[in-house]
Parts: structure tokens; C-alpha cells; sequence
């Protein structure tokens, strides 16, 4: 039997998981990551805990699988995208890598746009905007702040790659991660040379780029006996995906028309373009897909499953205690009380910007804010807010596609907010269009093992090893009466942060004064 294995390094954990040549999961297995916050808007973790976990869970997938090394014809990689790994002349790891929803870099987002001779220009070499958690600020803030370490780096890497390091000896990357560096010309699918001159970086620093499905190294002796021998030596493993492009190709988002919104730490929505259309107040991200020659647009909420996390922390401590006692999950009651309330919360909006936002704002400074709060607002209101604030969220970035003129007839929901089904009717609600449920949801993992199962040859294509795969589930209809309120409540809730944007900077930099 042939067996494919994708690696996912998320950012609480990373995960192993097989596939065989018709894509059915034999097993999977995973080990958990810690985050530190060193300082207020700091986020890093560190790397050697992703090769930690690795090193746990490939094996451990391979016992659960019943499986021999030899089996395993490809291995992709995905990870959590744009966190900086700096390593010096020997491989050696500089500092705790910075990640994604870190937020320190407003001061070189603004210089980036100075340096590339404003926003229109930024556009035009990297299709995107300057946004605090890419790579490219987080390099020039080390440049900054940490000299002496920055003159020692030999290599950045994003945090699969330095995971690729490891398991074969090469710098590499592939395009669809790279595209969230801020240093990719996303047209021409390699690094440009133009804003690395203007930033005075050296394009040494920067790996060689793949497609998604290419073979970038095989698994070296070493590796192997890392892992146990659960991998052989010469094991090919391809370019893999960042996450959300991973993720994408797991859920089948590779020919037009076809969208997927995440639902996780973050809440991301995804749609799949033949040709590269970006916007030119630049809102959304325009990436390289995981599938050569492709691309996608995504729109993020930073904060999504992270803003309900947060209520179950600080405000869901009797929900905990009583799950400890009936066996239940704590969000599970939560969303439970957030349910028996009615569309709307009674009034109560809430704004998800616990660590900032994307999109459509690029707002390092924002943050969660309750607006409607009265002496009868129950916490279920509070729970159901939090629930239609993120689902308002993300209906921002489908109206960016819809005036870009970028077609979505059909939504596709993954991630652990999913197999929620008050989740997910509320998006169907806000967002007034059906979706659909993925009868094998396994998230960037699984599309990444597609992806080697495509570089071993066992599919000619991404998209026939997607048809021949992902097949889809539980269609959600709105409801017209839900969708009535949504529609007359989602601009009075757009118009919140806009009255709040100025105040929201201002208190930033007085709490961090």
C-alpha cells in the first residue's frame, strides 16, 4: 500500500497525518506548542517545540496506522504562515521565532510603504499591503532592534520550512507561504528583487522557492533516525502550502466560483482565482494557491474562535466546572445559551478584534469591544454577539469579492468551528447563502499529504486529486428571518469600528506608554 503523510505545524500544535492512494485518513497524530507574549502585542513560540512535536507524532501516526516506513511515498508540509525563524551560519536558531498574529511592526509596515514609494507601488511589485503580521516587517524590526542578532542571520525561514530544513538538509519554500512574506512578486511566482533592493535586504536570507507540488528534498539519515525510522532516508517531500492554501486544497477550493471560510484561531475566507485580480485599496491578500499557476484571495479575521476562547477564559468558568461534572464540552454550553437567544443578541454587538485585524481594516491597534450592553443583556446575548461578530467579519470580505466582480457560488466551512451547527447556521444566516459541511474535514494536513500524493505521481494534478477526494456534506440553507436582521444589522455594525478607529490607537498607546 502507498501512503502519503502531511504535516501541519499550526501554532498550539502540529499534527501528522497518513493517507492511502484513494485519500481515506488511516491515522493521525499530534503534540501541542506553547505561546509566549514577552511583551504587549509580542507573540513567539519556540521552534524547537515544532521539530518536538514532529518527532512525537509521526511515529505515533505510523503505530496507530498499523504502517511501515517504507509505505510512505511523499510527505507534504504546511504550517502556520509568515512567522519569522531566524538561523545563523550553522542552522542554529537566533531567537524564538515571531508569528503571524504578532503585532510589534506598525513602525516598518509605514517604512515598508515609504521604502516601495507608497501603497500603489507597494501593489504593484507584491500585490499585497504592508499588514504587521507578514515576515518582511518582522525582519526589518529585528534589523532595528536586535542588530547584533540580525548581523549573525544567514536564513529566514517560515515555520514548515525550518521544519524542511530538518528533515532534509534544504532551504526551501514554495509560493503559496512565500506569498505572505511581503517579499514574493505573486505574478511572476519568485522573490522580487525590486522591493528587496528598496528594503536593503539580501536576497541570500530568503530560501528557493517551489510550487506546491514539486519535490523540494528527501529525508536525510539523520531525519530518519530523528524520527525513529518512521520515515526512510531518500523520502521525497514537496513544496506543501502554507496553511490556508493547504487548507484549500483539503476542502477541494481549486476552480473558480468555489470558496472555503475557516473556522479556527483565526477565521479565514478563501477563494480560488484563475487569474491574479487584486484589490487596490489592497483589503484582501492576493496569493500564489497551492495548485501551479493559480492563485487565491483570502480576507481575515484574526480573532474568530480565539475571541470565543477569550469568553470561555475569562467569562465561562461555570460552563467549565459544570463540563468537568457531566462529561460535556464547556463551548458546547456556551453556544447552547448563545442559541436560545434570538438573531441579533438583543441589541448587543460585539466587535472581534481581540489581537487587532486584517481585514478589511489592517488595524494593529483595534480591539475586542461590547457595544449594547444593558442590566437585562444575559451572558448567552454575549456568547450569540461574539458568534455574529465574527460571521459580520467575515461577510466584509465576501462583499470585498463581490465588488471585485469575483464570483462564490459555493461556500465550503472548515476548521474546529464547523462541526458546530449554530456556527455554522449563523454564517449561512449572515453571509444569506447556503454551505456545506466537508465529509472528510482534516484541515492543511490533508491537503498537504494530497499535494505529495501528486509530487509521488499518484495523481496527475492537484485538481484530479481533489476530485477524486474531497467530497462535501450537510448543506445549511439560511433562514430568511435571521437573514432579514443580519442584513439590517451588519452596516450598524460596520459603522462601530468606524467611530471607534482614532480612540482605538490613542488607548494603544496609552496602555503602552
Amino acid at each position: 500500500m502507498a501512503l502519503y503523510l502531511g504535516i501541519d505545524i499550526g501554532t498550539s500544535g502540529s499534527r501528522a497525518l497518513l493517507i492511502d492512494e484513494r485519500g481515506a485518513v488511516k491515522a493521525s497524530a499530534g503534540g501541542g506548542h506553547t505561546c509566549q507574549a514577552p511583551k504587549p502585542l509580542w507573540s513567539e513560540q519556540d521552534p524547537a517545540e515544532w521539530w518536538a512535536a514532529v518527532r512525537k507524532a509521526v511515529p505515533e501516526a505510523l503505530k496507530k496506522a498499523g504502517a511501515r516506513p517504507a509505505e510512505i511515498k511523499g510527505i507534504g508540509l504546511s504550517g502556520q504562515m509568515h512567522g519569522l525563524t531566524l538561523l545563523d551560519a550553522k542552522d542554529q536558531v537566533l531567537r524564538p521565532a515571531i508569528l503571524w498574529n504578532d503585532q510589534r511592526t506598525a513602525e516598518e509596515c509605514a517604512e515598508i510603504v515609504s521604502r516601495a514609494g507608497g501603497l500603489p507601488e507597494l501593489l504593484r511589485m507584491v500585490s499585497n499591503p504592508a499588514l504587521t503580521g507578514f515576515t518582511a516587517p518582522k525582519i526589518l524590526w529585528v534589523r532595528r532592534h536586535e542588530p547584533q542578532l540580525y548581523e549573525r542571520a544567514r536564513k529566514a525561514l517560515l515555520p514548515k520550512d525550518y521544519i524542511r530544513l530538518l528533515l532534509t538538509g534544504e532551504y526551501a519554500t514554495e509560493v503559496s507561504d512565500a506569498s505572505g512574506t511581503l517579499l514574493l512578486d505573486i505574478r511572476k511566482r519568485a522573490w522580487s528583487n525590486e522591493l528587496l533592493g528598496k528594503l536593503e535586504l539580501d536576497a541570500g536570507l530568503l530560501p528557493k522557492v517551489y510550487e506546491s507540488p514539486e519535490v523540494s528534498g528527501k529525508v536525510t539519515e539523520a531525519a530518519s533516525q530523528a524520527l525513529g525510522g518512521a520515515v526512510l532516508p531518500g523520502t521525497p517531500v514537496v513544496g506543501g502550502g502554507g496553511d490556508q492554501a493547504a487548507g484549500g486544497v483539503g476542502a477541494g477550493i481549486v476552480q473558480s466560483g468555489i470558496a472555503s471560510v475557516s473556522l479556527g484561531t483565526s477565521g479565514v475566507v478563501f477563494l480560488h482565482a484563475d487569474t491574479l485580480k487584486t484589490d487596490p485599496r489592497g483589503r484582501l491578500h492576493a496569493f500564489c494557491h497551492a495548485v501551479p499557476g493559480k492563485w487565491h484571495m483570502m480576507g481575515v479575521c484574526l480573532a474568530s474562535g480565539g475571541s470565543f476562547q477569550w469568553f470561555r477564559n475569562a467569562l465561562g468558568q461555570p460552563e467549565v466546572e459544570a463540563a468537568k461534572m457531566s462529561g460535556a464540552d464547556p463551548y458546547d454550553l456556551l453556544v447552547a445559551q448563545a442559541a436560545a437567544e434570538p438573531a441579533g443578541s438583543r441589541g448587543v454587538c460585539f466587535l472581534p478584534y481581540l489581537t487587532g485585524e486584517r481585514t478589511p481594516h489592517a488595524d494593529p491597534y483595534a480591539t475586542g469591544t461590547f457595544v449594547g450592553i444593558t442590566p437585562s443583556t444575559t451572558k448567552g446575548a454575549l456568547a450569540r454577539a461574539i458568534v455574529e461578530g465574527v460571521c459580520y467579519s467575515l461577510r466584509d470580505s465576501f462583499e470585498i469579492f463581490k465588488a471585485l466582480g469575483l464570483p462564490v457560488g459555493e461556500v465550503r466551512v472548515t476548521g474546529g468551528g464547523a462541526k458546530n451547527p449554530f456556527w455554522r447556521q449563523t454564517l449561512a444566516d449572515v453571509f444569506g447563502q447556503g454551505t456545506r459541511g466537508l465529509a472528510a474535514a482534516e484541515g492543511p494536513a490533508y491537503g498537504v499529504a494530497l499535494l505529495a500524493a501528486v509530487g509521488a505521481g499518484a495523481f496527475k494534478s492537484v485538481e484530479e486529486a481533489c476530485r477524486a477526494t474531497v467530497q462535501t456534506c450537510d448543506p445549511l440553507e439560511p433562514k430568511p428571518p435571521h437573514v432579514k436582521v443580519y442584513n439590517a444589522f451588519h452596516p450598524l455594525w460596520q459603522n462601530l469600528y468606524r467611530s471607534l478607529k482614532g480612540d482605538y490607537e490613542k488607548l494603544s498607546k496609552a496602555v503602552h506608554a
